[in-house]
């Protein structure tokens, strides 16, 4: 199946975050990992995006998704 691109704004002590990725690995769908807390360009293109500067933002194509939001995930990807 391909999937739209997936992209999972973090930092480094988000386990939220941690879940995020840990759920995109395991079902085996690609995603880029922008850290915002070392990468000022990836928060400001978060903020740009979302509007919000907490983490995990997960940008899914076109679609925002603020937090983990698993359900909405998977609406998303079918």
């Amino acid at each position: 199946m391909t999937y739209p691109p997936v992209t999972i704004y973090t930092t480094s002590t988000c386990p939220w975050c941690v879940r995020a990725k840990a759920y995109f690995t395991e079902k085996g769908i690609p995603f880029t990992e922008k850290n915002v807390e070392t990468d000022r360009a990836a928060l400001m293109e978060m903020v740009r995006r979302s509007g919000q500067t907490g983490v995990p933002v997960i940008t899914i194509g076109n679609d925002v998704v603020v937090g983990f939001d698993r359900a909405r995930i998977e609406r998303l990807l079918e």
